[in-house]
């Protein structure tokens, strides 16, 4: 293999060994695609002319600053960051507690039925599993229940809200595969409320044979007559359902596109905060601020991504990985694996956005060659790959040594619980996650057939 093919591998050889400087990711990809494509040109100034960094430029601009689905992103943050300083969480697990009082592991039920409902309105990860932890984690401590089980549910919930929808990770991924965000949206329900459902069962299950690691709660937990109950479960409930209704339920019926929809939910959040007499001049200006400063590590990170993307392709990229792929000769399930695993073990080291912008780009031009026959219609692959990336991606929160899930809860988490509570508590969540993996790859109609139903 000549330089001219290897200069490709050796991008990525690069991206990979410098990720790891702690220099921020957006000026290392952006600085590698500069940097490879002068090397192109110095070996052959017909691989790389300097006038293809123009279409750099070009590229930013049609594909990230005019980009309507991108819109939608600082929007959700501003929904999320405001939603978190609403007081809607803290009412909404208290509910829970008094209702599953009585059920085995009944607290950390109600942790990841709280992270549910706050994932289908929000899809800000660091800010979910602060709060939760935050809210949850001393309660949690105080009835007893064992670090590491609470520890693993509290970052396990937390994180639901990048794969259900609003998700920004789905925005994203709709745009980088040119794709509807709606129907990725909706593909997402039933694989992300399974997951959901999955957590609930282990809890309840454990629960039953380690009942020393989930105590139950007292019976005289919360209000105990049943008119007070019912004041309690509306004014808990009821704000996250109207946020949920706005959001979802205007993409789902069709009345407004995503974009419109985070538009909704960033007002249904103010009203919220407003109800709440939450909304403060000071408390807006943190909203407004936190929201500008993770849309602007977002965007410019998109920018560094879309010049790594362009520069790669430009060096013949793109051909050489689908050479290598087709050169292993393991048919599409076994590339469909061989991807899947990649994703899995890049989780351990890497955010999911970075994955998200480095691997998709690659590995698309890869799925649409795949053929499934039956199992897979042709046209739905590269939606059901993408719901399989989202799946995938949940572990990236949670595996060690750099799940930022992990990194988040501990910066927040009382002295008393150590690292080695938190990495034993997410394993079994990392599981659970791999077999929802599994049953999407098994069961394509999870993510398949809501979209079909809804939208054809």
């Amino acid at each position: 293999m000549d330089f001219e093919a290897l200069l490709p591998l050796l991008m990525f050889a690069a991206l990979g060994i410098l990720l790891f400087s702690g220099f921020p990711v957006a000026f290392i990809l952006g600085g590698v695609a500069i940097g490879f494509g002068y090397i192109a040109y110095w070996y052959d100034d017909f691989l790389f002319e300097p006038l293809m960094f123009f279409n750099v430029v070009s590229r930013i601009w049609g594909g990230v600053a005019e980009s309507p689905i991108l819109t939608a992103i600082p929007m959700f943050i501003f929904m999320g960051t405001m939603l978190e300083r609403s007081g809607v969480a803290s009412d909404l697990l208290h509910a829970l507690q008094v209702l599953l009082r009585r059920v085995p592991g009944g607290l950390a039920m109600s942790v990841t039925l709280m992270g549910t409902i706050m994932a289908a309105t929000t899809g800000i990860i660091g800010a979910s599993v602060v709060m939760m932890t935050l809210l949850a984690l001393p309660v949690m401590l105080e009835r007893r229940y064992h670090p590491a089980l609470a520890c693993g549910t509290i970052a396990a919930s937390g994180t639901l809200g990048i794969l259900i929808p609003p998700s920004i990770m789905l925005v994203i991924m709709a745009d980088l595969l040119a794709k509807s965000v709606g129907n990725l949206f909706v593909a997402a329900v039933v694989p992300g409320f399974m997951l959901s459902v999955l957590y609930l069962l282990y809890i309840y299950f454990f629960s039953h044979l380690r009942p020393d690691w989930a105590p139950p709660l007292p019976d005289d937990e919360g209000p105990q007559d049943t008119r007070e109950i019912m004041k309690m479960v509306l004014k808990s409930f009821l704000p996250p359902i109207f946020l949920i209704v706005l959001v979802l339920g205007s993409i789902l019926g069709g009345i407004a596109t995503p974009t419109e929809a985070a538009g909704v939910g960033g007002l249904g959040a103010l009203l919220l905060a407003l109800i709440n007499g939450k909304l403060k001049f000071h408390v807006l200006r943190d909203v407004i601020e936190r929201a500008a400063l993770t849309g602007g590590m977002l965007f410019m990170i998109f920018l560094g991504a879309t010049a790594f993307a362009y520069v790669f392709r430009a060096l013949g990229g793109d051909d050489i990985v689908v050479d290598i792929v087709e050169g292993l000769g393991f048919g599409s399930w076994g590339v469909l694996i061989v991807l899947l695993t990649i994703v899995f073990l890049l989780g351990f080291f890497f955010d999911w956005l970075e994955i998200t912008l480095i691997v998709i780009p690659v590995f698309t031009p890869v799925i649409e060659l795949l053929d499934f026959g039956d199992h897979v219609p042709k046209a739905d692959i590269v939606y059901w790959f993408a719901i399989l990336m989202a799946v995938n991606l949940q572990t990236s929160f949670l595996t060690p040594p750099f799940g930022f899930a992990l990194f988040y809860m501990k910066g927040v988490a009382p002295p008393e619980v150590k690292i080695n509570h938190i990495y034993t508590g997410i394993v079994p969540f990392v599981c659970l996650q791999l077999v929802a993996l599994g049953l999407v790859v098994a069961f394509p109609n999870l993510a398949l057939w809501l979209p079909n139903t809804l939208l054809n």
